[in-house]
């Protein structure tokens, strides 16, 4: 008689998913939290999440931990040793609520799945078992562990000791949902449980749902956009039926911003994958607009449009809240290769700009040589390029974003309407041709 197969140690499905995500998080990928496809059921799969990105959020600290407990450092060509280690001990010092013993067995039952990593598992348990005695320790090391030198440095100089306080925090409560409503619903507004932010968005007190089952969802009546991810569009005042080209588009929230702002909208992207996303979108939004699949660095248009909307590709960094892992991926080569392909990308933006419109150049990245930099650049190097100064007044409820200089620049520490939750990190300049 046939011996029946020994059932799997409960837990064990979510940890080899957890640990495929945060392994390909590891080598290079953006995070995406596991769905239902990867995890059935929703409580493990909230489990599994959970355990990614405390890892992630905590990668500075557990780089320190792993240094300290392995002296020779990480083993090489050791498959998933790395991710369930990491989540592991992510359990072990900073989630106490789960318990030890099922980081240390399932941890061990994991790496024995991995061909690469099974002849690791006794090391696995012998690491683990040395963080558990030492986790009261581990779990009191310096949040300024949390944000990498390549960046730590700059925003210390950019925005000071109390903002970089605000931005650990930022990182390790994550970020809330907020959307932008295509109208005043109260009774929506109610019914999302969401609170006012700034203007159209709204802030969603809790994410206990997915996305796709809050009211008004189906119906096309918001769109998920960050507080600070909708301010640029807001910011073109031009009247309504002006010919706007929104260039790197996609997903679309802030086209659909400026076809609900009365405008006359191009949409233009070079990936026909998110312009499907967009398209898809903005259906159902009911929402339309002309969807160009091209390359916004020679983008030549049949006639030239009132303004452009420039979201242009950056380091990303300011959006650490919902992607600690990019500012561990970016490095200061990253954010010079970025530099140089925005200013390219504002030359072509200026072209495709009728005398008298209005440019708008924005970065959800906290760096000033992708912002407040590159508007010097632009004013020296553009012809018939003018600065649009930004005033305080067109910022309710966000004055404080507003620099001196007519800039907008915004960060994680800052509390729209004086809510928790903070904003992504974007820096926003308005421009006119002459």
């Amino acid at each position: 008689m046939a011996k029946s197969k020994k059932p799997e140690p409960a837990g064990l499905a979510l940890r080899l998913a957890a640990a495929q995500r945060l392994r390909a998080v590891l080598n290079g990928d953006n995070f995406i939290p596991l769905g239902a496809g990867d995890v059935a059921d929703s409580r493990d799969r909230a489990l599994a999440n959970r355990l990614v990105t405390t890892a992630l959020r905590r990668q500075g600290q557990l780089n320190f931990i792993i240094h300290a407990l392995l002296d020779k450092g990480m083993p090489g060509k050791s498959g998933s040793f790395e991710a369930v280690l990491r989540l592991s001990l992510a359990q072990l010092v900073f989630l106490p609520d789960l318990g030890a013993h099922s980081a240390l067995f399932l941890a061990v039952e994991a790496v024995k799945r991995d061909a690469k990593a099974r002849h690791l598992s006794g090391l696995m348990n012998a690491v683990l078992r040395t963080a558990q005695a030492n986790s009261a320790k581990f779990s009191m090391l310096e949040d300024d562990l949390l944000i990498p030198d390549t960046f730590g440095d700059t925003w210390l100089k950019a925005y000071g000791e109390d903002a970089i306080d605000a931005f650990t925090e930022a990182l390790l409560a994550g970020a809330p949902l907020d959307i932008t409503l295509k109208q005043n619903d109260p009774e929506l507004i109610e019914a999302l449980g969401a609170s006012p932010v700034i203007v159209d968005t709204v802030r969603v007190d809790t994410r206990d749902r997915p996305v796709e089952a809050l009211p008004g969802f189906a119906e096309g009546s918001w769109w998920v956009q960050d507080a600070a991810s909708a301010i640029p569009a807001r910011l073109l005042n031009l009247p309504a039926g002006s010919r706007v080209l929104d260039l790197c588009a996609a997903p679309g929230g802030k086209t659909a911003q400026l076809i609900k702002a009365g405008y006359a909208v191009t949409a233009l992207d070079n990936d026909a994958k998110r312009i499907e996303r967009l398209s898809e979108n903005l259906v159902r939004l009911n929402y339309s607009a002309d969807i160009v699949t091209a390359d916004a660095g020679n983008y030549a248009p049949a006639g030239l449009f009132d303004g452009v909307l420039l979201d242009a590709p950056c380091s990303a960094t300011g959006t650490f809240r919902r992607h600690p892992e990019v500012i561990w991926h970016r490095s200061v080569a990253d954010v010079e290769g970025r530099v140089r392909l925005q200013r390219s990308l504002l030359i072509n933006a200026l072209r495709c700009l009728n005398p008298e419109g209005v440019l708008i150049y924005c970065v959800c990245s906290l760096e000033p040589a992708e912002g407040e930099k590159q508007v010097q650049w632009a004013l020296d190097t553009l012809p018939g390029l003018d600065l649009l100064p930004i005033s305080k007044d067109e910022m309710p409820g966000l004055e404080q974003a507003v620099l001196p200089s007519g800039l907008v620049r915004t960060h994680p520490g800052m509390r729209p309407n004086n809510l928790d939750g903070g904003l992504d990190g974007f820096f926003v300049a308005r421009f006119r041709r002459r």
